[in-house]
């Protein structure tokens, strides 16, 4: 069952991002080699448990350029899933100021799909908009949405990922939108987890209308690995989140945000997992009170 797990490359790809316990998952040298290498690492060691699916993103630092260049001369690939619609501009400082930023223009897209391509063009399968909120002037820009499509007629699927706590909203919204009488999209990658299922019933509305259906942040950037009691016998509390996001019929595909080998395989082994995630129900939090929080967690 590790094939619906997929690898997300956001918390490997530059050297600071929101997710607790970096400081001990991570070596202090956080070089653009270091994390290639263990970019590598975490990909030979995904393709050896049978995960098949790799989710990155222009503004994941050096991600895509790590994946390409582990991609490259490999007989067999997974499906590569990337996205547009964030800039990295941290310059490689964990202690910057501002670490991306967000830009859902025409320019903005035409930009980075030529950088997508460059490195990742022979692969990649999936081009996502990245977090698509409902204040993106994305929406009335039907220009935009015909130069994706044309993206879409070459044999690229097109999606979108959610944030904030009006993803149901936005969901929906993304499921509406068409060129010449098609869907523009047919894949959406939201955030769901054990503290913040805000988002399933549309999720679940996406899948029935035959999306693809990606979870992103199970572990809620790691505070689900602090969450009291979430332990449960002999599963450690990121298989049960996990197992919690693989336990909804609607999930295609659950990322792991691992950043080690060791954490890569405990997540695997929770597709073994029988998990009633109603069983954990207290821990949900207003989605506007967890969003609030995670703005204000700290890049490390």
């Amino acid at each position: 069952m590790a094939g619906r797990l997929g690898l997300g490359l956001a918390a490997i790809g530059r050297p600071a991002y929101i997710s607790t316990d970096r400081g001990t998952d991570l070596p202090a040298d956080r070089t653009p080699a270091s994390l290639r290498r263990r970019t590598h690492e975490l990909l030979d060691a995904a393709t050896t448990l049978g995960i098949h699916y790799v989710d990155t993103a222009r503004g994941y630092g050096l991600a895509e350029e790590f994946l390409a260049s582990w991609l490259t001369g490999r007989p067999n690939v997974p499906f590569v899933a990337s996205k547009w619609g964030y800039t990295y501009t941290a310059d490689w400082r964990p202690d910057a100021a501002q670490h991306e930023v967000k830009d859902h223009s025409a320019a903005g897209f035409e930009r980075q799909r030529a950088e997508s391509i460059a490195l990742l063009g022979p692969w990649l399968r999936l081009y996502q908009v990245h977090s698509l909120t409902l204040d993106s002037p994305l929406w009335a820009d039907s220009a935009l949405h015909s130069t994706m499509a044309e993206m879409r007629s070459r044999g690229c699927d097109l999606g979108f990922s959610t944030s904030g706590p009006s993803q149901p909203e936005a969901i929906r919204r993304g499921l509406e939108l068409t060129v010449d009488g098609l869907p523009l999209f047919t894949s959406v990658q939201s955030t769901w987890n054990l503290l913040e299922p805000s988002a399933g019933e549309a999720l679940a509305d996406a899948h029935e209308r035959g999306m693809r259906v990606v979870v992103k942040e199970a572990l809620a950037n790691g505070r689900l690995l602090h969450a009291p009691g979430l332990a449960h016998g002999d599963a450690p509390a990121d298989q049960i989140a996990v197992a919690a996001a693989l336990a909804q019929p609607w999930a295609d595909v659950v990322l792991t945000g691992a950043v080690t080998v060791a954490q890569l395989e405990s997540n695997v082994i929770a597709t073994g997992l029988g998990v009633d995630a109603a069983a954990w129900g207290e821990l949900a939090v207003p989605a506007a009170q967890y969003w609030a929080q995670r703005s204000r967690m700290a890049w490390s």
